[in-house]
């Protein structure tokens, strides 16, 4: 998880915080306790018998800051404890504070008799106001109000079900506000902190509780869908009372392999991750309208990352008033000119990192440590130089470097001063050109043909092939030319797009004029015009087609590989 850019925010140990009573202790505490601990919620849960003292201890005091979710246990002594008056209130301040989740259960005690102090809660508080005073008294009133009126849980409105479907309900709504997965970041965080704390000084700009969009935007390569990810984990793992969320991923890709039915996916997309629901949309213009019906009353946080037409951002987030008041919505681009109906403070552009940030971030994935090896420093300083503070290259190259001498060093430092800064394809290719030929041809397969694609069935092919795929593609992931998402063997095969398009300009250049004699086919054009024309050659290794452009193509086509 990217660092949250603020002290006033600690790590969180632990999923869930178990407030309680010893009363329900032997029986339900510890039977919720542990269906949530075997739905593999990590929970604290506090021994009475250790507690030592008047005031609540630094240690439990840590374990509240340090989970994501509070869950009170309202039983008919609870206020008979100063203890866990005392803890309530710190679970109160978290949330006021941290926006930690809290929600009640109302044991054996009518909401009412929590919210208004009466009954056993009101005899409680009388005794201790005898003893502690009224301020004390009073702060503890503030809390079990505040917490009383929060959405939970009555045991009493289940009064016909058993016990254990009370907890199994509680365990799975709990499962559904923890199933907020942090993106993968940067393994580096290089420059990335203080670039969200930016972003989040302009969204903390005051607002009144308007919808709130931002603009990210820069050249390719330069951090910004890196940004928006370690943006979106702030918002999540520190809960800011979203009623939902979802990152949109690698936009311009998905239209461009999907065509427009790759709006309508995304759409689709976006209303099952905020609502938790399938959807069926059968065009744009419906998926607009069910995005504005169902979202016009939530408040959501919203990433549309990598746009580069102003249609994708019209068909899933056309107008503020589609969403409920509070909603954040974070847009990446390379195009500044999308982002037009955006004001001055909605826009942030990402610069390329300053010369130490650049060595820094070289030396991490060349040497393992900030700062180069000595041997290596003037050569590690003209490389961040001539790549010119491009995260992306300097992650590829850094990497590619690794375990290197320092003669090999200098043959790279050769052929960059041969590039401009400018030529990011020719300082992504030193990487290429350094893997055998097998990794090679994985590579260029993957680019052209498999991005998006499941790694286990792509391996498959790959070896079907004749290729040594698992060797090949964990390769090219420790030279980061590859990443999988998901992780594991059904992780999904993913790669960034200068990448991409740096192993599709190889196969370009194969034979710039005459597709037919170029290794791979992806780009339609070149498909029909070969199919069309009967021109494949036995160059030809693999072509990517799509069915539609068959309808004209009176020919024969088959899967060929070398």
């Amino acid at each position: 998880m990217a660092s949250s850019s603020s002290s006033s925010h600690p790590c969180k140990t632990y999923d869930v915080f178990l407030s309680f009573r010893g009363e329900t202790r032997r029986f339900f505490t510890d039977h919720l306790y542990a269906d949530l601990r075997r739905a593999g919620i990590n929970t604290f849960l506090d021994d009475e018998s250790i507690r030592r003292g008047e005031d609540i201890s630094v240690e439990l005091s840590r374990a509240i800051e340090e989970s994501r979710i509070s869950i009170i246990v309202f039983s008919k002594d609870y206020a008979g404890s100063k203890w866990c008056l005392d803890e309530l209130v710190k679970i109160m301040e978290c949330k006021q504070k941290l926006n930690q989740i809290v929600f009640p259960i109302f044991y054996d005690v009518d909401p009412s008799e929590v919210r208004k102090q009466t009954g056993m809660f009101s005899d409680a508080l009388t005794l201790h106001r005898e003893r502690f005073g009224d301020q004390k008294v009073n702060e503890w009133i503030v809390a079990l109000t505040a917490a009383a009126n929060l959405s939970g849980w009555d045991l009493q409105t289940m009064a016909n079900k058993y016990e254990s479907k009370f907890i199994e309900a509680i365990t799975k709504d709990v499962l559904g506000v923890l199933n907020i997965m942090p993106m993968n970041v940067a393994k580096h965080h290089i420059g990335i902190d203080s670039r969200v704390r930016a972003v989040l000084d302009l969204l903390q700009i005051e607002t009144n509780g308007s919808v709130q969009m931002i603009g990210i935007f820069g050249m390719g390569g330069v951090g910004k869908s890196t940004l928006a990810k370690a943006i979106y984990n702030h918002f999540t793992m520190n809960f800011q009372g979203f009623e939902g969320s979802c990152f949109v991923a690698n936009i311009r890709q998905e239209v461009s392999n999907k065509g427009h039915n790759g709006l309508v996916c995304l759409q689709e997309k976006l209303l099952r991750k905020i609502l938790k629901k399938n959807f069926e949309i059968d065009n744009v213009d419906e998926g607009i309208s069910l995005i504005k019906t169902r979202l016009q009353s939530k408040r959501v946080l919203i990433v549309l990352d990598d746009i580069d037409h102003i249609s994708q951002l019209e068909s899933l987030a056309g107008q503020r008033n589609w969403f409920g008041s509070g909603t954040t919505i974070i847009i990446t681009t390379r195009d500044v000119h999308l982002l037009s109906d955006l004001g001055t403070r909605e826009k942030y552009m990402v610069k390329t990192l300053n010369i130490d940030d650049s060595l820094q971030l070289l030396s991490w994935h060349a040497f393992g440590v900030p700062i180069p090896l000595e041997e290596y420093t003037e050569l590690s300083k003209r490389i961040a130089s001539y790549i010119g503070g491009l995260p992306l290259a300097l992650t590829v190259i850094g990497s590619h470097l690794r375990g290197r001498s320092v003669q090999e060093w200098i043959e790279d430092v050769e052929k960059l001063k041969r590039n401009s800064h400018d030529d990011i394809h020719k300082i992504l290719k030193i990487s290429y050109d350094a893997l055998d030929g097998d990794t090679q041809n994985i590579f260029l397969d993957i680019a052209c043909f498999f991005v998006g694609h499941g790694k286990k069935d792509t391996a498959m092919i790959l070896e079907a092939c004749g290729f040594y795929a698992e060797s090949g593609i964990r390769s090219l992931i420790e030279k980061c030319l590859l990443t999988i998402h998901g992780g594991g063997e059904f992780g999904r095969l993913e790669m960034h797009d200068l990448v991409r398009d740096m192993g599709r300009e190889v196969v370009r250049k194969e034979s710039p004029g005459d597709p037919s004699k170029r290794s791979r086919l992806m780009d339609p054009k070149d498909v029909f015009d070969v199919l069309q024309g009967n021109k494949g050659t036995g160059r030809i290794e693999g072509v990517f087609v799509n069915s539609n452009i068959l309808k004209n193509v009176n020919t024969y086509i088959g899967w060929c590989t070398s």
